[in-house]
């Protein structure tokens, strides 16, 4: 990493300090709780579809976009989700 990358991640990285920082005085101030979401949730009704239609690898591909996640972590989850949903039937 050059001079340059270096500076500019730095400047990245004091910005997002900056907002966070924004953000947390923004909830304190409206007397809000944050609390995350569980990843994939949005996605939740696609991905249930998807499995009852056994298609798992579609489920796995969907959630993987919409959280971010890695192949391992996002397969486990499906099959934790795909489980549950066993579990109903």
């Amino acid at each position: 990493m050059d001079s340059l990358e270096r500076e500019l991640l730095s400047t990245l990285m004091k910005q997002v300090h900056l907002l966070e920082r924004k953000v947390d005085f923004l909830l304190q101030h409206l007397h809000l709780e944050y609390q995350e979401e569980e990843p994939g949730l949005m996605v939740r009704p696609q991905i249930e579809a998807l499995l009852k239609q056994g298609k798992q690898i579609e489920a796995i591909k969907l959630y993987r976009l919409e959280t971010g996640l890695g192949l391992k972590e996002a397969k486990d989850a499906i099959e934790k989700i795909d489980k549950e949903l066993k579990g109903k039937r």
